[in-house]
């Protein structure tokens, strides 16, 4: 049978109601990325008098999380989207709440563990849009997506400094358990996403597509490694301007550190436009800019050549991120939504670990500027692995 003939009518998501998904991550998410930064004042509360646990703690979430995901994207495609993507919303509640009252760190340690098992609403959400919309829509509204994680990273952090004077950050977590509460209420809302053609659990794609412009090796390989340049650089980077600009205050280090997501906040959508037809060209472009960027970290030694090397690095990242939101709009068509953007979040979350433990080890041996040189080495060989013609052929690249 073909596939055409396997199509069935299916809801078009309404012009609001994307948004919609892409808010209620965004509110959902406050806490998971605007607590983390605060551990080494949340755990001297519960006994860990020097906070010697928060860089273990920081990636509990995140590896329980990988390690998850996959399972919840083929649950996801078995028993409904809808289903699991308030699953995931109302288990952030859960853990919340519990890592908001616990009174120990066993306690708030399994709450964090529960965040990352029970979690998962980029997941989740991505998706519910992969089941309800396809090709162009499908990639802008995963774009948008990514919007949300990036303001919510810019936004949390700073929100929950301005609350910490009058309640502790260790507290905060039961109080912005609302948020994902309330995130799921709304979702409750939203229809069910009707498959535009039968899937199977095993992600193949329906006999008679096309052949998408990558690979899901491919795919899951680009967002690790773009995970990994990226990330690599965050732990360190205000330690990082403050050896390389002694005095700086906490606003302009503050200020540095979101101005990559500031630049994707602002020019996402028209990056979209300009390499939906070729994520190939962004892709490659995406790396060479964060390659550079990072590199550009090392020599600058003034505040106009940071913001300058940030800048560069914001374009790399938008552009590496639109891109991939392209080429994973592709690679769904055909395939079981849930199981594919399961895996996807795996690798990303592998890569985020991954970035951490280097930029841990890279800094405690040759101090700070260590992760951001690891980043551009990274960046650097993705981007030849991209380009060069032996690899590029093996890639499969169609456009």
């Amino acid at each position: 049978m073909s596939g055409a003939a396997l199509r069935v009518p299916r809801p078009v998501l309404g012009r609001s109601q994307v948004p919609a998904v892409a808010g209620c991550y965004f509110v959902a998410s406050f806490a998971a990325l605007g607590l983390p930064p605060y551990l080494t004042e949340i755990l001297p509360e519960l006994g860990d008098r020097h906070a010697r646990w928060a860089g273990v703690l920081y990636v509990v979430p995140t590896v329980f999380g990988a390690l998850f995901a996959p399972l919840w994207g083929r649950l996801a495609d078995r028993y409904g989207r809808k289903r699991l993507l308030l699953r995931a919303q109302l288990g952030l509640t859960l853990s919340f709440l519990l890592a908001g009252w616990a009174d120990s760190l066993v306690t708030f340690t399994l709450a964090l563990v529960l965040q990352g098992i029970l979690g998962g609403t980029f997941a989740a959400s991505n998706g519910y849009l992969g089941a309800a919309l396809e090709g162009p829509a499908l990639s802008r509204a995963l774009t948008l997506m990514q919007g949300s994680a990036r303001a919510a990273l810019v936004l949390a952090p700073i929100v929950v400094g301005s609350l910490s004077g009058w309640l502790s950050p260790h507290r905060q977590y039961a109080l912005l358990a609302v948020l994902p509460l309330t995130a799921a209420l709304l979702l409750a809302a939203l229809p069910e996403p009707v498959p535009a053609r039968a899937t199977s659990d095993r992600s193949e794609p329906v006999a008679g597509d096309t052949a998408p412009p990558v690979s899901l090796r491919t795919l899951y390989a680009l967002e690790f490694a773009f995970v990994f340049s990226t990330v690599v650089s965050f732990p360190y980077l205000i330690a990082f301007v403050d050896e390389r600009l002694p005095g700086t205050s906490p606003l302009l280090s503050g200020v540095l550190f979101a101005l990559p997501h500031l630049v994707y906040l602002v020019s996402a959508l028209a990056v979209h436009a300009a390499f939906r037809d070729r994520p190939r060209t962004g892709i490659a472009l995406g790396f060479a800019c964060i390659a550079l960027g990072l590199a550009g970290h090392g020599p600058a030694g003034s505040p106009a050549a940071l913001i300058a090397v940030r800048l560069l690095l914001g374009v790399g990242l938008t552009l590496g991120l639109v891109c991939l939101q392209v080429l994973a709009a592709d690679c769904v068509k055909g395939r079981a939504p849930g199981g594919l953007f399961g895996s996807l979040e795996f690798f990303s979350k592998a890569g985020a670990v991954a970035a951490g433990v280097a930029a841990a080890v890279g800094s405690a041996r040759f101090g700070p500027a260590a992760p951001v040189l690891t980043g551009s080495a990274a960046a650097t060989l993705t981007a030849l692995a991209t380009l060069l013609p032996p690899l590029n052929h093996r890639i499969r690249w169609s456009r």
